[in-house]
């Protein structure tokens, strides 16, 4: 696979600025910490070579400075929110997340309930941490939030929270899931620690979408299309570009919020250290790009990929077709189209029938080197069939591993085309007979 995207100085130049951020706040951080941090493989798509737990390695390499505080909202543990990619409940998946920080030496300091207002499953989560010799924290509802500022920053605010104690450089915010809380409880902090006369500042770690990339690089369609059930979009920042006169992208949510959270900081802090969501945000990603086109032709196959995911969804539940539709137009953008086919129906039809009409097989399914043949038809007059064909070359030395064994014949041709093969030990079929 070609290489566009150099892990290890994304790592280094990632934790290089995070130091800086900290630094530029008198020695203390809180950095709210969103999307996945254990399995990104979103980000490994799109930038090959960015491995789906690169994020939690580079905060690894400063561990020594690094406290985890955890937010979950207490209406989803009424709710008993759920995570889609896991399975797992929100509350459950907390645990889940400590266990894994501490196993691999992080300290996790607290785990606060935002928006508590006396939920009985909260009571219940809550005893069980304190059982468990998990610190817990509660932050409540605030009236007017966010638009009441006077009233957010204040001692009936923010005030009304719960402090949490912390004692290193950085402090990791990070949740089970969206709307669990993260700025809320950073902003909140702040307001706390600067009360104590403690200096302390607030930053976001982001991946996407990459400030410095254009806003119509496949890399950051893609990830419109990673969030089309949201519809989101990126925008140009138009208050980077008007501070600092440096055209940038963002997200339209973070723009829209902007305003607000510019205020609040100049309300706990006396002036707002950022002129833009961009400054807000620490990401380094567009600087380890090292193949662009490489990330180029990833993201678009990714974007098709999202479409597939989201076309087969529709097939067996019914809904999102304004997610298609969304789709079919971020498609349009990225200028890609659906995946070719690579062989003919023309070509695999008379196969097929010479199997079953004249042969006598009950079996349609192409065998690998019938495969090759009707790849090999097709390329006679399609460009990209003749492009597959004289690409055959490339796979000698490559490794195919099966979930079934398969049959003679298939592993014959691969043995032709020097491809190493591996199966499971179970055949495709239950029957006592298999050739």
């Amino acid at each position: 696979m070609r290489q566009g995207f150099d892990n290890d100085k994304y790592i280094e130049l990632q934790a290089a600025n995070i130091r800086r951020r900290i630094d530029q706040f008198g020695g203390k951080l809180y950095l709210e910490f969103g999307g996945k941090l254990f399995d990104d493989y979103h980000a490994s798509r799109v930038l090959p070579g960015f491995e789906p737990d690169t994020k939690f390695r580079m905060l690894e390499s400063m561990a020594a400075d690094v406290e985890i505080v955890i937010a979950i909202n207490a209406n989803h543990i009424q709710q008993g929110k759920t995570r889609g990619d896991l399975g797992i409940p929100y509350d459950e998946d907390v645990l889940r997340l400590i266990d894994v920080f501490r196993s691999r030496g992080f300290h996790v300091g607290t785990v606060v309930l935002t928006q508590y207002a006396g939920q009985p499953a909260a009571d219940a989560y809550r005893h069980r941490l304190e059982q468990l010799g998990v610190t817990c924290r509660l932050h409540y509802p605030i009236a007017g939030y966010p638009h009441d500022i006077e009233h957010i920053v204040s001692d009936d605010g923010y005030g009304r929270n719960e402090y949490i104690e912390t004692t290193r450089p950085l402090v990791v915010v990070t949740a089970p899931g969206p709307g669990s809380g993260k700025l809320a409880t950073c902003l909140s902090q702040l307001y706390h620690e600067h009360k104590r006369g403690i200096n302390a500042g607030y930053a976001k770690y982001e991946t996407f979408p990459i400030w410095n990339l254009p806003l119509n690089h496949p890399v950051n369609i893609a990830y419109e299309a990673a969030t089309a059930d949201l519809d989101d979009t990126n925008i140009i920042d138009p208050f980077h570009l008007e501070a600092h006169g440096e055209t940038t992208v963002n997200y339209n949510r973070d723009v829209e919020a902007f305003p607000v959270l510019k205020a609040m900081m100049e309300r706990i802090m006396g002036e707002s250290p950022y002129q833009s969501p961009t400054d807000m945000g620490v990401n380094m990603a567009g600087y380890a790009i090292v193949d662009d086109d490489a990330c180029r032709d990833a993201a678009r196959l990714e974007i098709v990929r999202r479409y597939f995911t989201a076309y087969v969804n529709l097939k067996r539940t019914g809904n999102g077709e304004e997610q298609i539709e969304r789709l079919r137009s971020i498609m349009k953008k990225a200028g890609v189209d659906l995946e070719l086919p690579v062989i003919h129906d023309a070509a695999i039809e008379p196969i097929c029938r010479l199997k079953t009409e004249h042969l006598n097989s009950t079996n349609r399914r192409l065998h690998s080197d019938e495969t090759l043949i009707a790849l090999s038809i097709t390329s006679a007059t399609d460009p990209v069939a003749r492009r597959v064909i004289d690409g055959l070359e490339l796979l000698h030395g490559a490794d195919a591993f099966f979930s079934v064994i398969i049959s003679s014949t298939d592993e014959a041709l691969y043995r032709k085309l020097g491809i190493n093969v591996c199966c499971e030990p179970k055949y495709e079929r239950v029957s006592l007979y298999h050739r």
